[in-house]
């Protein structure tokens, strides 16, 4: 972060100079870094699921049941940043470890929670720990796999998970919860979180961070903080039950938006700022976070409310909404893992931007008119599997995009931005299409309309409102990302960054025939 290197060109040198770890050895640490993110993101579905078991066993009341889900996603999007930052200065790996550390202890609190206030306050803890775990795996990914190929490749692997494990606790939150107990929702991350650890330190690479020589940016730190966690309280609850217009949202938002306001300023004049301002001069990292936004506001919300129509208009238990959601696990899993990279390599970031996201816009057109009581096979499936291979085409594509226009120094701040415009892009669409739904079927009750028309009628309008979101995101596509090649922008670095990847392909070469011997 010194005057000296603004670009990064001696960490990338050092980075060269670096021994590589052979192939084989780089797709287990890409394994357990996974893992570790995959308890993450089950951890959101499966406590949606087991929300009436926890309220009718320590007495929630319908509004301060919110609070179990908000309590982590404040801490979860307030943290992202100034987490994948601290990755950058300190270590990723040490980071990466306290964090899955931190969740696991909070998940067992959770576990054992006796009191409304008790799971709460866990959860919030388990909010912080699940922000140092993510927040700096993208950036651990991107500097073992330097190699566009094989970077594209690891990137898939990661979307995937990232993208389709919401679906998987679904599922697993339905047969815990009505097998066992709702404890065990909370339970079952120690084993994870405890092998993740003793893999994380025995095979993923621990390179040092770039250091705090000239101190840490504490304003900052406090700034960003408090902008991102009041940003997201307010979308969650005051704008959630009070509406946008209120004057309680109004007053929080304000104050939200003035402090990161504030915290710009600061990092504009700062010495060592926590963010260093010139990672917007890169234009690929902006767009992919603008069409992040957008494009997550509207799947997020759609699945949220997906999940509703499911239940409420079709019938559907909490486990038959997990399996319902399958094509759409598959088609993210079938893409992201076995053919994203070859997408990227041969289409380039934008005609692979564009085709995912044109599946993700057909997908929530089909779904958007789907009769009030729509055959699965029919209406339900194809939508979700459209839905499901544009994310798996989209997401790993953005990612690449994101990540390719960070220096490696910045690469655990652009790993948390990426992650903070997902959480923060996927609260206000949840918050607005949530809001939209509602307010139109209460109407239309109110006109005559019966229970299961006016709630079908209220998801469509959601649904299409979500496309929209997703035709703006193919906008910015169009306008901000470029049709070159990805290996393009990997032409351009340094030669010792060349060198690392003969050298990678040398001892993979190498490794595979001992392999073979």
């Amino acid at each position: 972060m010194s005057g000296s290197d603004p670009g990064g060109a001696g960490t990338r040198a050092a980075a060269a100079a670096a021994p590589a770890a052979p192939l084989r050895e780089r797709r287990l640490a890409l394994y357990v870094l996974c893992i570790g993110m995959l308890m993450i993101v089950l951890d959101v579905t499966i406590v949606n699921v087991a929300l009436p078991a926890i309220q009718e066993d320590l007495h929630f009341s319908n509004s301060s049941l919110a609070w179990v889900v908000n309590a982590y996603l404040i801490a979860f999007g307030g943290l992202l940043l100034l987490a994948g930052r601290v990755g950058d200065l300190v270590g990723r790996r040490r980071v990466f470890l306290a964090g899955v550390a931190l969740f696991t202890c909070a998940s067992l609190l959770c576990g054992l929670a006796q009191s409304s206030t008790w799971l709460v306050t866990a959860r919030f803890v388990q909010g912080v720990g699940g922000a140092m775990t993510s927040a700096v795996i993208l950036g651990m990914i991107v500097t073992m796999f330097p190699e566009p190929r094989e970077q594209a490749k690891a990137i898939g692997v990661f979307a995937f998970v990232a993208s389709a494990g919401g679906s998987v606790g679904l599922v697993a939150g339905g047969v815990l919860t009505q097998s066992i107990n709702w404890h065990w929702i909370f339970f079952v991350n120690l084993p994870i979180g405890v092998a993740t650890m003793l893999a994380a330190r025995r095979l993923v690479p621990d390179p040092p961070g770039i250091g705090l020589r000239e101190g840490a940016d504490v304003p900052g730190a406090l700034l960003i903080t408090s902008a991102l966690m009041l940003g997201v309280y307010t979308i969650v609850d005051p704008a959630a039950k009070d509406g946008w217009g209120a004057g309680t949202t109004l007053l929080l938002g304000a104050c939200s938006l003035g402090l990161l306001a504030a915290f710009f300023v600061r990092e504009a004049r700062a010495r060592s700022p926590l963010m260093p301002l010139r990672i917007f001069r890169s234009r690929p990292i902006v767009a992919a976070n603008a069409i992040q936004i957008l494009s997550v506001a509207g799947m997020f919300g759609m699945f949220f409310l997906g999940a509703l129509y499911l239940r409420r208009v079709l019938g559907y238990d909490a486990l038959h909404i997990g399996l319902a959601f399958l094509p759409a696990t598959i088609g993210m899993g079938t893409l992201s893992i076995g053919y994203s990279d070859r997408i990227f390599m041969a289409l380039g970031p934008r005609r692979t931007l564009l085709t995912g996201l044109t599946l993700i816009l057909a997908g929530l057109a089909v779904f958007a008119v789907a009769p009030v009581h729509a055959s699965y096979l029919t209406r339900v499936a194809p939508s979700l599997l459209l839905l499901g291979l544009g994310a798996g085409t989209a997401f790993p594509a953005l990612m690449n995009v994101a990540m390719t226009g960070a220096t490696q120094q910045d690469a655990g701040l652009a790993s948390g931005l990426v992650n903070t415009t997902a959480q923060v892009g996927g609260a206000l669409g949840l918050a607005v299409l949530a809001t939209l739904a509602a307010s139109h079927s209460k109407a239309l009750k109110a006109s005559g309309h019966s229970t299961a028309s006016a709630l079908t009628s209220g998801y469509h309008l959601a649904f299409w409102v979500a496309a929209a979101l997703v035709g703006c995101a193919l906008v910015v596509v169009l306008t901000a990302i470029d049709a070159g090649r990805p290996a393009q922008a990997h032409d351009e670095q340094p030669q010792a960054e060349g060198a690392v990847t003969v050298e990678l392909h040398e001892r993979d070469a190498a490794a595979e025939g001992r392999a073979a011997a």
